[in-house]
């Protein structure tokens, strides 16, 4: 592959373009480069979730291998017509959720995002993945865009939820319940 980033700036963007992974030029804030701009912030709010300390192996493993899966799915979407995302890696994110899931106690209610900092980052993930999967949603509306890339992030967004609670309850903080009835009653209720 060679040194593909032996020179930082380019000056090629200076003029309001960027160039996509097929070599094409397209303004900086098109609906592909807002779709796969979303995906990288996204793989940097999970970087900050990975940099909080004593995260589980677990969840360090689960949310790494998704990093490397966000790299994927980038790729694909800054490369019109590449497919990197398959329904195999749409699977892994079911079954990892369902595996992290049955250990939590169950919701009757919203939760507050928070519980802790790990876990309060994880929320953050949580709503740039739906950002992310918004955008995508936006440019499928003019550019193909494979089924599986929306999967892949709706699961996601999902995962990140169940990690957070997971976190949550790991570093010990408590899970603050919506009240939508506070006014009357008093606090919010909290779980552990």
């Amino acid at each position: 592959m060679g040194h593909r980033l032996s020179k930082i700036y380019t000056r090629t963007g200076d003029d309001g373009t960027t160039g996509l992974g097929d070599g094409t030029r397209t303004v900086k804030d098109s609906p592909r480069v807002e779709a796969y701009g979303t995906v990288d912030e996204l793989n940097s709010a999970l970087g900050v979730v990975l940099a909080t300390r004593r995260i589980p192996k677990r969840v360090r493993d689960c949310l790494t291998e998704v990093q490397h899966d966000l790299f994927d799915l980038g790729g694909e979407l800054c490369i019109p017509g590449h497919r990197a995302i398959t329904d195999a890696q749409v699977e892994r994110l079911e079954r990892t959720l369902d595996g992290f899931n049955a250990k939590l106690p169950r919701l009757k209610e919203f939760i507050l995002p928070g519980g802790g900092p790990a876990a309060g980052t994880c929320h953050l993930a949580r709503a740039v993945c739906r950002r992310a999967e918004r955008r995508c949603w936006t440019l499928a509306r003019k550019e193909t865009v494979a089924p599986e890339v929306m999967r892949y992030l709706n699961r996601l967004s999902d995962l990140l939820f169940v990690v957070a609670r997971v976190l949550a309850r790991h570093e010990r903080g408590a899970e603050v319940l919506w009240d939508r009835s506070r006014l009357r009653e008093g606090p919010a209720k909290s779980t552990r």
